[in-house]
């Protein structure tokens, strides 16, 4: 069924992990059982608070505190599944981690430091490859005042069933690890207890005054009024500048008060072909939720299974492709199926269920299970169809919202899974930044290609928070057995990423994400072909058309990349005004008056700022100058 492993996080904290085998996982219903299962027990008033997880993994696991006890014991159980850890004999651990509150509860091994189900090891984790090293797995000595910790045990000897059809699961138990240290009497190590010396600013020098303040005060309003005050003068005390300074030395801003849903600058090499590509193609990406309402029914006689309606959601990425509001996203998603329909109401039932104390939370997949074929979901009336409601949000969105900035929308039309499984939605918005397809794209094995997904680290389905990833993959094969011939990519952006895009170095799209049903963990690597989005879009009558705001985008962008900054202010300037919602435009407008230096903001030519500074220097010198010879005269004339 799974594993449970002792782990220890970067920071050097205990933690036990719970991982649910890949095989089980792909099983139906056994994924999201063990996720609810995971933040139900989360949210129960004793319940242990979740520190890590990575639920789209291919072997979904969660991670919790060493203090929160035997936290995957208790969710393994609540799954309706045996655990019996196993003893073996411990091994000494030569890389002890740093300082924790209380000891680790047993738990069964030690995980490699990925996403997904970890291999048996015995003593210290081996980095994996990519990754880097953490503290705790260098060090060669032992950490001062480290407290004990308890032997692990080993893996379940006993595993339960995926699914009726599926086979038990079965693991060998790795070697434990036991850590020793000092005795209990060393009083804790206070890395900041030590006297440290701390540099103070110094304190301005003394402001001059008197006679020559007075004739400084002329000269400035000399400067001033020839047009060149701030470089023919300088106070004596720094001042505050109305904007702080926020360019790094490559010129592109360190902090933003914007938001986009992606940051090209950070997700690949600055300048770079690949930068350009995902700033083409990033402010059209949408962030797709779809919420359905209705009653769950017996499908003979249409007899209710719960009085009360259940509402859930089912979200995903999406592609802008007409800027009067016409998006491409995935369609099992925006429009799936019966079955699928059903078996998402019948979740939501069950965890109801167990909120009310009616339903144990083990009993969550059987439940689901044992009713899919005999259900359906309708509206109010048995004839009627359930509720629909369909929001996108561009830049970084939140799930369940359903004001603004979230956009109301509509599916169009939708093609089967057959056919392409690409659905057409009209946003009630227009002028939205606008993505390119590539009609003409040729994707062979070994092409490298960039992809874009919406995804989420956060733990809380509810109210998570999603920005757009970014990732370079390669095509690993073409399937010839379809008509449509998809290809699949060797990386995954995680379970929101169906409905996002394959895109070329240019970053026009050649292709939408979709999960390979062929894979044991269903995961997001197939990629359909632009043809199938194209073939809906001829179909429903619309047209992959870049609107104004995005010519000029592109254009701003093909001049910063040129090193022509002030007509790349002004492109980006036109498109953001043209286009608010691409926020890109804006981040980059930024981008290029910063690469441009401090003073240079204006776009005029640059002899002009000296010859004006000179002038105005001048005109000062000679103010003072009849200011001094006035008093002497006036000396003069007293004796």
């Amino acid at each position: 069924m799974g594993k449970a492993w002792a782990a220890i996080d970067e920071q050097g904290r205990f933690v036990s992990v719970a991982v649910l085998d890949a095989t089980v996982a792909a099983a139906p219903g056994w994924r999201e059982a063990f996720a609810e299962v995971a933040n139900a027990l989360a949210q129960s008033p004793d319940g242990p608070p979740i520190t890590y997880a990575d639920f789209s993994a291919a072997a979904p696991w969660v991670a919790y505190a060493a203090e929160a006890g035997p936290a995957p014991e208790k969710l393994f159980r609540a799954l309706g599944v045996e655990y019996q850890p196993v003893p073996a004999a411990p091994r000494p651990v030569s890389a002890p981690p740093q300082p924790v509150s209380g000891v680790p509860q047993p738990v069964s091994g030690v995980p490699q430091p990925v996403s997904g189900v970890p291999q048996p090891v015995s003593g210290v984790p081996q980095p994996v490859v990519d990754m880097p090293h953490a503290p705790w797995a260098v060090q060669s000595a032992a950490i001062p005042n480290q407290p004990p910790a308890h032997p692990v045990s080993a893996a379940p000897a006993s595993s339960a069933p995926a699914s009726p059809a599926g086979p038990a699961g079965h693991d060998v138990a790795p070697t434990p690890a036991t850590v020793s240290g000092p005795p209990a009497d060393v009083p804790p190590f206070d890395p900041y207890a030590a006297p440290v010396r701390r540099i103070k600013p110094s304190a301005p020098p003394k402001r001059r005054t008197g006679l020559w303040a007075g004739v400084a005060a002329l000269a400035l309003v000399a400067v001033v009024g020839g047009g060149a005050g701030i470089y023919a003068l300088s106070s004596d005390e720094p001042g505050e500048p109305e904007t702080p300074p926020t360019a790094t030395s490559s010129g592109f801003p360190a902090a933003t008060p914007l938001a986009p849903g992606l940051k090209p600058w950070a997700q690949a090499a600055l300048r770079s072909p690949e930068e350009r590509a995902l700033a083409v193609a990033g402010p059209s990406m949408v962030f797709v939720e779809v919420m359905f309402t209705g009653y769950v029914r017996n499908k003979a006689g249409g007899a209710l299974l719960d009085k009360a309606p259940v509402t859930f959601s089912r979200r995903c990425s999406g592609v802008v492709v007409q800027h009067e509001g016409y998006v491409l996203s995935n369609s099992q998603c925006v429009q799936p199926t019966p079955d699928v329909l059903v078996g998402g109401a019948l979740n939501a039932v069950a965890n109801r269920l167990v909120a009310e104390g009616s339903l144990q939370a083990k009993d969550i997949s059987t439940y689901t299970r044992t009713r899919l074929n005999t259900s359906v979901l309708t509206g109010a009336n048995a004839g009627d169809q359930p509720e629909t409601r369909l929001y996108g949000q561009l830049n970084i969105a939140k799930g369940e919202v359903t004001d603004s900035p979230a956009i109301a929308g509509t599916v169009v039309r939708a093609l089967p899974i057959e056919a392409g499984n690409v659905a057409l939605i009209k946003l009630e918005q227009k002028n939205l930044p606008t993505s390119e397809l590539n009609t003409s794209a040729s994707v062979n094995p070994e092409t490298s290609l960039l992809v874009l997904g919406y995804g989420t680290t956060d733990t809380s389905f509810r109210a998570a928070t999603y920005t757009v990833l970014s990732k370079t993959v390669t095509v690993t094969g073409i399937d010839s057995s379809t008509p449509l011939n998809p290809y699949r990519i060797n990386e995954d952006l995680g379970l929101y990423s169906r409905g996002g895009i394959a895109i070329d170095p240019s970053g026009r799209v050649v292709g939408m994400l979709d999960n390979d049903v062929l894979r044991p963990d269903k995961a997001n690597r197939l990629v359909v072909p632009v043809s199938a989005m194209t073939a809906l879009l001829q179909a429903a009558g619309v047209t992959n058309a870049l609107g104004k705001a995005d010519n000029q985008y592109r254009s701003g962008l093909d001049a910063y990349f040129a090193g022509d900054e002030s007509t790349a202010i002004a492109r980006f300037d036109e498109a953001a005004r043209n286009s608010p919602a691409n926020l890109l435009a804006q981040s980059y407008r930024q981008a290029a008056v910063d690469s441009r230096g401090p003073g240079d903001d204006s776009g005029g030519s640059s002899w002009a700022v000296p010859v004006i500074a000179a002038a105005g220097g001048a005109l000062a010198v000679a103010v003072v100058v009849a200011v001094a010879m006035l008093l002497a005269r006036r000396r003069n004339s007293r004796f």
